[in-house]
């Protein structure tokens, strides 16, 4: 008889219980089934702005109203104040010159785009004003070249043959003067490649982070040229200057240089110049440096030997 009245107190408990939770949820399912007027606020982020154009301020608040039940309104209040915004695309609106650089557009575009967050109709939002103005200028354009952000490493025996490509290789570039007078060249976004072998194309966007200024080009085609190289080594001779006669000694500098497998052939002694320094000549030294003036683009020198010789004025 002890161990009944416990099991008899629990049903009891349990049955309360069970009629409490079914009596809140009817009692929650009338409230929220009620219409309720909330006065709320919502930032615009505008978006999607002409390239030509320039709005100093992007973000707007708005305050508005709306009447609709409970349920719709809990799903607004859940909403975080720092996620109450929309986006507005300027191109996408209908937007006036009111005078000067001031514009305008319906609110029933801000109306509609309120109503997919809450999940109401438009209609159930009155907007407290019925135009949206913002400021917009037109902007300074300026052509400007891409500089190539890469940091490539090959493998072993190659490298870049030549200069990147880079297509377009200029673009133009919109903003205020003050923006535009500060920006002579827009990045690519950095790329990193490791061991290269071969030659490649890739579409890589534009870094225009930092800087208030656009662009209506997005992105540029690159292409980089990987070549097989080996060492050359070429016996120049040392270039006499006019209206001398001299002797060098040694008469040839050897020049150490990094050319593309492709090119070995085509490396020849005249498309190098090594020449005195003029100025220690005229100051009687001896032995006297000499320089390496002139090599052909499509080598990477490495080193001259030697850096001086001696020499001998033949009367």
């Amino acid at each position: 008889m002890n161990q009944v009245k416990p099991i008899k107190d629990r049903r009891k408990l349990l049955t309360f219980l069970i009629f409490l939770v079914i009596s809140t949820v009817l009692w929650l399912l009338i409230k929220l089934s009620k219409d309720y007027s909330t006065q709320s606020s919502f930032t615009i982020h505008f978006t999607e702005i002409p390239v030509d154009k320039w709005i100093s301020s992007t973000e707007q608040v708005v305050k508005f109203s709306f009447e609709t039940d409970g349920f719709h309104t809990l799903r607004h209040n859940v909403i975080r104040p720092q996620r109450r915004f929309v986006e507005i695309g300027i191109n996408e609106v209908k937007y006036r010159q009111e005078g000067g650089n001031t514009y305008s557009f319906s609110s029933q575009y801000v109306a509609e785009k309120l109503a997919k967050r809450i999940g109401i109709n438009a209609t159930d939002i009155t907007m407290n004003e019925d135009k949206i103005y913002f400021n917009m200028d037109d902007m300074v354009s300026k052509i400007v070249p891409v500089e190539l952000d890469l940091d490539l490493k090959t493998q072993r025996q190659y490298d870049v043959y030549g200069t990147p490509r880079i297509t377009p290789a200029s673009v133009t570039i919109f903003g205020s003067k003050g923006a535009i007078d500060s920006v002579n060249s827009v990045k690519t976004v950095h790329i990193t490649k490791t061991e290269i072998n071969q030659s490649f194309t890739e579409t890589i966007g534009l870094d225009l982070s930092g800087q208030a200024v656009r662009t209506d080009t997005k992105e540029v085609e690159v292409g980089v040229e990987i070549e097989k190289y080996t060492e050359a080594n070429i016996a120049v001779p040392i270039a006499i200057p006019d209206t001398l006669q001299m002797r060098f000694f040694p008469e040839k500098v050897n020049v150490k240089c990094l050319v593309a497998i492709k090119d070995y052939g085509q490396v020849k002694p005249n498309q190098f110049k090594v020449e005195i320094d003029k100025i220690q000549f005229h100051r009687n030294m001896n032995p006297i440096e000499v320089k390496l003036t002139k090599a052909p683009d499509y080598v990477r020198v490495l080193s001259t030997t030697p850096d001086k010789v001696e020499y001998l004025i033949v009367q």
